[in-house]
């Protein structure tokens, strides 16, 4: 192992990015080239680890290189490598803002190096010559914003194939839907030993939405207000989020139908009910390993799902967002956007590119609602004027989602659908495996939720 490789198992997982933390490492191999060779120089690096358990996961890692310390970039430096004149310092490219404006200058001239080809949107206006600024707050992939202009997100993880971000903001561009950001282009690379593999999505850049808040600390923001005002229903507080709510509802189902548009779509038929109940099952079985408490529900997440199997309920799959919650919208001054269509990043690449329900997403932004009202619960879990005023909270917002999307579609959603409530119990069995694994002190908010979801109507 030469020295850079034993520099980057070290600080690999240290990273919100690093989806793999906790597993023991076997090997570690990195393939490199150039992306710039000016000042700072800029490198890009296909980190492939291979764990004790035979699974491989392969990272894409941009370096900047400096034949000097830099006091500025103290918290992005990875470490030493030497070489015949002394040492070059390997920082984290990501935030080094000297070393971003090149990504957005070969995707406008639509370049080559290497590898990886950069791919800008058919008419798109890209901003050049800007640097870019990281975003904090990012998990499994790293975000930079250019000015006021364009944000890239750089996908961690590679996988073969198109992502699914990208593949769906491409074909919605088509349809000039106000609720996404327009797509300006992206970047693939290659796999260097493998001809016949398809290129992996290493970024996307879309256009910047400013002057935005995104739509859990906005919904958080609501719950404190109600919080605050220890005599008044959730339609009295002045911070009342249902109105939002309900536009939110219309924004999806406006997504929704696009996707169908421009999209794949085909009629269910009785063999993927089944399937998707099956599927269910299997992933509650492994839960109950990693959360024994769930195993009191056990019996009734399973008649939810065998409703799932005998449902005669008409539904279309088609592209859905796969990962909807109230951290992947934004509200601006005329309407919410929707963002991040990858999926959930943990999954396969191919089984986030299959048709499904559009009550996934659906499901999905009612587990954030339960999820927004009780997250203050977590310190105060037995005040039970709160926890009233929580279900007050949510219901009232489930609802007015529900309006929404049902004006904007014409379907009653969130009617007695067994599918909607089986995705909904599926999300928060998941919910509770995540919060074992990261926040046991908010396991009590998924778990308290499954009471109602399990319950006889």
């Amino acid at each position: 192992m030469n020295v850079l490789t034993g520099l980057l198992q070290e600080w690999m997982p240290s990273q919100r990015w690093f989806g793999s933390k906790g597993r023991e490492w076997a090997e570690v191999a990195e393939e490199s080239f150039f992306l710039d060779r000016s000042h700072p120089v800029l490198s890009i690096h296909r980190v492939t680890v291979t764990y004790t358990d035979g699974a491989t996961e392969t990272y894409l890692v941009p370096l900047s290189w400096r034949d000097h310390p830099v006091e500025e970039l103290a918290a992005a430096l990875i470490g030493t490598v030497p070489h015949e004149n002394g040492e070059n310092y390997a920082y984290d490219a990501m935030r080094d803002r000297e070393a971003t404006a090149t990504w957005l200058t070969h995707l406008a001239e639509g370049a080559t190096v290497g590898p990886m080809r950069f791919v800008p949107g058919e008419g798109a206006e890209i901003p050049v010559g800007l640097p870019g600024d990281i975003v904090s707050t990012e998990q499994s992939n790293t975000s930079l914003v250019y000015g006021q202009e364009a944000i890239l997100k750089l996908f961690r993880r590679l996988e073969p194939g198109l992502n699914p971000d990208v593949e769906i903001h491409s074909a919605l561009r088509r349809t000039d839907n106000p609720h996404i950001a327009p797509l300006l282009g992206h970047a693939e690379i290659d796999h260097d030993r493998d001809a016949d593999t398809p290129p992996a999505t290493a970024f996307m850049v879309q256009t910047f939405v400013p002057n935005a808040s995104d739509g859990w600390r906005l919904a958080t923001a609501s719950v404190r207000d109600l919080y605050a005002e220890g005599d008044l229903h959730a339609d009295e507080v002045g911070g009342d989020f249902a109105a939002d709510s309900e536009r939110l509802g219309a924004a999806t189902a406006s997504v929704h139908a696009d996707m169908a548009q421009v999209l794949p779509t085909e009629q269910a038929d009785p063999a993927w009910f089944g399937t998707v109940a099956r599927q269910m099952n299997e992933r509650l079985d492994a839960a109950i390993e990693v959360v024994p408490q769930l195993a009191e529900h056990a019996d009734g997440l399973r008649a939810v799902y065998a409703a799932v199997a005998e449902s005669p309920e008409p539904v279309v799959r088609q592209r859905v967002h796969g990962d909807l919650h109230l951290g992947q919208v934004l509200r601006t001054a005329t309407g919410w956007i929707v963002l991040d269509f990858e999926g959930e990043p943990a999954r396969p690449l191919a089984s986030r590119r299959e048709l499904d329900s559009p009550m996934r997403d659906v499901a999905g932004m009612l587990r954030s609602f339960d999820y927004a009202a009780r997250h203050m619960l977590v310190e105060q879990p037995g005040d039970q004027q709160r926890a009233y005023r929580a279900q007050e909270w949510a219901e009232r917002n489930r609802s007015a989602f529900c309006a929404g999307y049902a004006a904007a579609s014409g379907t009653d959603a969130c009617g007695n659908s067994p599918l909607l409530r089986a995705f909904e119990a599926d999300k928060a069995v998941y919910e509770c495996v995540y919060e074992a694994r990261n926040r046991p002190h908010w396991l009590m908010i998924p778990l308290q939720s499954l009471s109602r979801l399990t319950a006889a109507d």
